[in-house]
């Protein structure tokens, strides 16, 4: 019978989604943080801030290596030049991960239509896409100056997407960050790749860059609003079609046998993998979390943040000088969180005297 087979709902699930789904409760990937007093939403927000910074500054350091560091010994030492294999390994495992979460525990409703995930997919590759290529067009002093200045396009974004406002201090808060990373990543950064003359494909290509990775974390919070995806099927649903987007150009220019045999070779580059992979899984899920919680804004505060701290980690670890510039710029982060957690808490300060004074005057009355 029409509408009752099994191709039918796949279709009509893939198309329209769970007619339920708007209204369906929403599952997180950590159940012990669950909870809406003040308590246990700054103790969410502490546990998503550490879990991005320790799975991603990991992965950073890690990343750095393979793609600096030389294997093999003597004259037979190499580099391995192929970065599409290491996002494809990433996404990949992320998708296996979040398949065995959703069988064990049973979570597979399918909210929303599922072709409306292949958006963030193929966003987020277009900015990985962009970020590599604007490399060869532009400085690394600009690229990160992109990089750091991205909270504005995210606020954009968020307008036109989500139809979100944002209060004055927010567009402060942003700016100031942008400024200091930017004076941050400058400063440690300027003295490495200057060579490369900007030109304007380069900048098209940052613009790019911003634009994309901007309306990846945007879509996906508008999906969590209006779908009420769980957390893990996002990053089942995105990963999906991004094993599909990344593995395919693989495949066809032999990346993925180039890459395989290079592990086979070379096994501590293929340790050197799993744990970049594995900090991947979990900087992804907190990622997820991270956004259904809290929104695009406070994810991109601390994953900017986080770029801020893979400098200062990678000066200790390689011996960088800290100039007075890039002390500056530290100052500035820091100053404006601090203006975030005090603007927010005198607006929810306001807002719960304003509550209490009606129930004051009702009750005088």
């Amino acid at each position: 019978v029409l509408g009752q087979g099994k191709w039918y709902q796949l279709l009509t699930c893939c198309i329209f989604g769970n007619e339920a789904s708007p209204t369906g409760n929403k599952r997180s990937i950590f159940p012990c943080l669950s909870g809406d007093t003040t308590t246990a939403t700054a103790i969410k927000l502490a546990t998503c801030t550490i879990g991005l910074q320790v799975s991603y500054l990991t992965w950073g350091v890690l990343q750095e290596k393979v793609m600096t560091h030389k294997y093999g010994e003597g004259a037979q030492a190499v580099k391995f030049k192929n970065s599409e294999f290491l996002v494809f390994m990433n996404r990949i495992a992320a998708f296996i991960v979040a398949g065995l979460y959703i069988q064990i525990t049973r979570s597979g409703q399918w909210n929303g239509p599922f072709y409306r995930f292949s958006f963030a997919s193929l966003s987020n590759i277009c900015s990985s896409w962009c970020q590599y290529e604007a490399l060869r067009f532009v400085s690394f002093p600009t690229q990160v100056l992109g990089k750091a200045s991205k909270m504005i396009p995210v606020m954009i974004m968020g307008r036109v997407v989500s139809k979100k406002t944002y209060q004055y201090y927010e567009y402060v808060v942003a700016l100031m960050i942008s400024v200091g990373v930017s004076l941050f990543l400058t400063a440690t950064g300027s003295d490495k790749h200057n060579s490369t003359e900007t030109t304007v494909s380069g900048l098209i290509l940052m613009i790019g860059y911003m634009g994309f990775d901007s309306f990846t974390a945007n879509w996906q919070s508008h999906m969590f609003t209006e779908y009420k995806v769980p957390s893990m099927q996002m990053m089942f649903n995105v990963n999906c079609f991004s094993c599909l987007f990344t593995s395919v150009p693989l495949l066809i220019s032999g990346g993925m046998t180039y890459a395989l045999a290079f592990m086979m070779v070379h096994p501590s580059f293929a340790t050197h993998v799993g744990i970049i992979s594995l900090t991947s899984v979990t900087g992804q899920m907190f990622i997820f979390y991270t956004l259904a919680e809290f929104g695009p804004l406070v994810f991109t505060t601390i994953m900017v943040t986080r770029n801020m701290l893979s400098i200062l980690l990678s000066c200790i670890i390689y011996g960088h000088v800290l100039t007075s510039q890039a002390a500056l710029g530290v100052s500035v982060v820091f100053c404006a969180l601090f203006l975030q957690i005090y603007a927010k808490y005198r607006i929810k300060q306001k807002k719960s005297q304003q509550a209490t004074n009606p129930r004051e005057q009702s009750d005088t009355a």
